[in-house]
């Protein structure tokens, strides 16, 4: 396979897991004492994975919970953060201006602030009430805080369980997803390397990474234009200017929106001869219980979307850590 150190990448999400218990104990202390809500705190790709979060406890959770985009915050405010607000956020430089201005915000508000900064020591890491550093699988921190949280509200039943599960067969689970998906990554980059525009549509835990995986890797990345919607929405405008020849990929994960994408997939060979179907259910899991399929199937589509990057990188001859602009000017 093109790219791919199968150690590297199983070590990276054993050491994720590995966070869990310093994420209890950070979570735990904070629920010893009253807390009003919880605020997931981002922008770009963070503001992704906030919206995930977000979805994830919507599902199971009856804490007052949103995702909170650090400019609109900046410019708007908002009035229910404050003193017992819990803010998580993440970081990989810990000098996004945006969030560390938002985080400045959100404690002079009286909030406690969470923070997975990859950069120890940036200034974001010394501004945060609890700082966690430990590079990617942004995703997966989120959902081992928002867990943690449920189990500590009588919510979460299965949480032992389940991470014993996650523990012992998620690292290399998700590595198998990769080697899967790989004849089918490198077709799909041979078909749709050179789109004028592709549309991406997705759900639930799934559009956190439909948002991401459009605007932040191909636009952002590999300079491809791209737009990307609610599985929900797409009956509300979109589908009108899809044709026989418009490029369409379709997430489908396994929480509670699945039917929205499913109502989408069944649609498009109506109307589209140029439509891609990227399920989780496609991929096995070794070792992961069917029921808890479901939280993780955005880290599924993610390994998918791994290979994907690594054929269009390929294809295109566009290595995707060039930026025309991003963090090349001021702006």
């Amino acid at each position: 396979m093109m790219k791919f150190n199968e150690k590297e990448k199983v070590e990276s999400v054993q050491g994720a897991l590995a966070l869990r218990p310093e994420i209890e104990s950070i979570v735990d202390g904070i629920c010893k004492d009253e807390y009003k809500n919880i605020v997931w705190l981002g922008i770009g790709g963070t503001w992704a994975s906030s919206q995930q979060a977000t979805v994830h406890m919507k599902e199971r959770s009856g804490i007052e919970t949103w995702a909170e985009n650090a400019a609109e915050y900046l410019t708007t405010g908002n009035k229910r953060i404050g003193k017992g607000s819990i803010v998580i956020t993440s970081s990989v430089t810990g000098n996004t201006i945006e969030v560390v201005e938002a985080v400045k915000k959100a404690k002079e508000a009286g909030a406690t602030v969470i923070g997975f900064i990859d950069a120890p020591e940036a200034e974001l890491a010394k501004m945060v009430d609890h700082v966690i550093s430990y590079k990617q699988n942004e995703q997966l921190k989120f959902f081992m805080v928002a867990d943690r949280f449920m189990k500590n509200a009588g919510e979460f039943d299965d949480y032992e369980e389940m991470y014993a599960e996650f523990d012992q067969y998620l690292p290399q689970a998700l590595v198998e997803v990769e080697k899967a998906a790989e004849p089918f990554a490198a077709e799909f980059a041979k078909q749709h390397w050179n789109d004028d525009i592709h549309y991406f549509v997705g759900a639930g835990n799934q559009w956190g990474a439909t948002y991401s995986y459009a605007m932040c890797y191909w636009e952002e990345q590999l300079w491809i234009k791209t737009k990307s919607i609610t599985s929900p929405e797409f009956f509300h405008g979109m589908f009108e200017i899809v044709t026989k020849e418009t490029p369409v990929t379709v997430y489908i994960g396994e929480d509670k929106q699945r039917p929205l994408s499913e109502r989408v997939a069944n649609f498009l060979p109506r109307i589209c001869g140029n439509y891609t179907i990227i399920d989780t259910k496609d991929y096995e899991l070794k070792g992961i219980s069917e029921k808890y399929r479901g939280d993780i199937s955005h880290l599924v589509m993610h390994a998918v979307n791994n290979r994907i990057d690594v054929h269009m990188e390929d294809e295109t001859k566009h290595p995707m850590e060039i930026r025309r602009y991003y963090r090349a000017l001021d702006y």
